[in-house]
């Protein structure tokens, strides 16, 4: 097993909590585990193995634990792995020794967390390696699914990316509607800067060079998102920005164009990708008694 960049990425145990709570109750229902409370006796011990079935990068460890743990107090997990490791295929990540209702009954929440989690973690590191060697960094974005959006941002940590703004309050992202409705780019700037504070900084969309000569005339944003442009548009692009402004591109990046579009000198390349498509990584969990 080896390490990303990132294997210390910060989790809210909030969120953990809320997220576990939510998921298990789901499951639970109004009646419980009706198929161990009525096969497998509520005082028998067992032991599970969690292992990889494919090599990726891990996150969702501390999910995993959280949903044990609230099924059964006294439950001895011992990690094999932390989140960030990149992990091959049979390599045991954590063992798990239980009440044996417990462990049956946790089993699914733990692994769907740890499955889709690590699922995003190891399609972000996929795109951190097309870029090594340029100053390009990676980063999500709110393309994320509702109600999981910490959970999701943190695995995109855990794959060696970088997190875009949360939500809609912690930065200002200008996009072409907002251009559109403000009357042009310097209107909405002007108008964004105005109503601001100073630990705010703002982001514009821009589709074509024009647009950027414009942001820079007005000299009101922090970053520029450099959208749809294809990399010998990008190339020009930085060299206007001529490093007065982060630069961000988006729209549509893939693994085959990745390369090319780092080397054009951006600063981020934002994927919603890899939160809203990535395949989830195959986990399994086997109960040894």
């Amino acid at each position: 097993m080896t390490s990303t960049s990132f294997p210390d990425a910060f989790l809210s145990p909030f969120a953990i909590e809320e997220a576990v709570s939510r998921a298990l109750a789901e499951d639970f229902g109004r009646a419980g585990d009706i198929t161990s409370a009525a096969t497998v006796p509520d005082d028998i011990a067992g032991r599970a193995v969690v292992a990889a079935r494919a090599a990726g990068v891990i996150s969702g460890l501390p999910l995993l634990e959280a949903a044990f743990r609230k099924l059964d107090a006294e439950v001895r997990l011992t990690p094999h792995a932390r989140d960030g490791d990149a992990v091959a295929a049979g390599d045991v990540l954590m063992t798990v020794e239980g009440n044996a209702r417990g462990l049956l009954g946790a089993e699914r929440t733990a692994l769907n967390f740890v499955t889709h989690l690590s699922g995003i973690a190891t399609a972000t590191a996929s795109f951190v390696r097309l870029v090594a060697g340029t100053k390009a960094r990676v980063c999500c974005t709110r393309k994320t699914t509702p109600g999981l959006r910490a959970l999701q941002k943190y695995a995109v940590r855990c794959g060696g990316g970088f997190n875009h703004r949360f939500g809609l309050d912690d930065a200002v992202l200008i996009k072409d509607n907002h251009i559109a409705v403000a009357g042009g780019i310097g209107p909405v700037l002007a108008r964004a800067r105005a109503a601001i504070g100073h630990m705010v900084r703002i982001e514009i969309e821009v589709d074509t060079l024009g647009q950027l000569r414009e942001v820079l005339d007005a000299g009101l944003a922090d970053v520029v998102l450099l959208d749809n442009m294809d990399p010998p548009t990008l190339t020009k692009a930085v060299g206007l920005v001529a490093g007065r402004l982060v630069t961000e591109a988006s729209g549509g990046i893939t693994h085959a164009t990745a390369a090319a579009i780092a080397a054009t000198g951006v600063d981020y390349l934002s994927s919603g990708a890899i939160t809203h498509s990535s395949v989830g990584l195959d986990v399994g969990l086997d109960i040894e008694m």
